[in-house]
């Protein structure tokens, strides 16, 4: 069976690189529109048998791109395509991962239905939401971390005496994690959300005075719970602020927020295409394309991918 990986267009240089790690070259793949607008694509080689592997991010704008995955995915299996996984380095429609309110939905859910639905016969993904929605798949789901990869940088750059902190009560999991690897002490900022933009801090558990944080988070738009987060720990005495993001999906709202705030840097990945990181020296992004490659590898040659979800430096 033969290996054949093709991009999307939200973040085809990331899909790139991945080609690179396995010394191989992207597919080709034509996209064109209809006159109203309708996507249209065509493979324009032969994947009939083949192991086809489709790396598309469902980030900004977030209906575009999952309406092109999914119509690659259809596309792939009219082909005859023997096996085809959806690669998203970003998992969008996810934070909607359970009805906490009357009358809303569960995007998280039936993102997962549309995948199954249009072709997908695995998923591999980095940092989902909440561990949860692998469960909204009857189809195996790979899930990595871009943690190790974060990690490793961040080890270079903090103090010893360091503390990983949770911006908020969800991360807690997330920021033990973090600590535990890296050796560090852990804290976490409480916090009252206003909006889907506003967030309001109320209080802080643990100890950063005189000490290098590291916030620990899966993915920053607005930054409003990173930068509110960053404010408390400065009051309370921390020396340089860090933060450690799985995927900067940031709004150009979110960037003037942290440039403003006492973040020293954000450390984060290439999973989406982050604008406001060129020429930045506040935000610095690493390559998970490594990562992905080696995951493509061996599901290809049906090997353990198992250590690969491990949460370590």
């Amino acid at each position: 069976m033969e290996l054949q990986i093709f991009s999307g267009s939200a973040n085809e240089p990331l899909a790139k690189q991945i080609a690179d790690s396995l010394s191989m070259s992207l597919g080709d793949v034509e996209f064109t529109r209809f006159p109203d607008g309708e996507l249209l694509v065509k493979y324009t080689q032969n994947i009939r048998g083949s192991d086809v592997f489709i790396v598309q991010p469902t980030c900004s704008p977030p209906a575009e791109n999952m309406m092109q995955l999914l119509v690659m995915l259809d596309a792939a299996r009219r082909a005859s395509a023997q096996r085809v996984t959806a690669v998203l380095p970003f998992y969008g429609y996810a934070r909607q991962d359970r009805k906490d309110q009357p009358r809303v939905p569960i995007t998280a859910k039936l993102a997962a239905n549309l995948l199954v639905t249009a072709g997908a016969d695995r998923v591999l993904t980095v940092d989902l939401h909440s561990q949860q929605v692998q469960g909204f798949f009857d189809i195996p789901v790979d899930h990595l971390y871009a943690a190790p990869v974060l990690m490793q940088y961040l080890n270079g750059i903090i103090g010893k005496d360091s503390v990983v902190v949770a911006p908020d009560s969800g991360g807690v999991k997330m920021a033990h994690s973090y600590s535990t690897a890296m050796e560090t002490g852990l804290a976490i900022v409480a916090k009252r959300r206003v909006s889907a933009e506003e967030v309001s801090t109320m209080h802080l558990v643990g100890d950063v005075e005189g000490r290098d944080c590291v916030l620990v988070d899966d993915v920053v738009t607005t930054a409003g719970t990173l930068c509110g987060a960053a404010e408390k720990l400065r009051k309370a005495g921390a020396e340089r602020i860090f933060a450690a993001v799985s995927h900067c999906n940031i709004t150009e709202k979110g960037n003037k927020r942290l440039q403003e705030s006492s973040i020293t840097q954000l450390v984060t990945s290439d999973s989406v295409p982050c604008e406001y990181a060129e020429g930045n020296d506040q935000i610095k992004v690493l390559s998970v394309a490594g990562l992905l490659a080696e995951a493509i590898r061996r599901i290809h040659e049906n090997q353990s991918v198992s250590s690969l979800f491990r949460m370590s430096k």
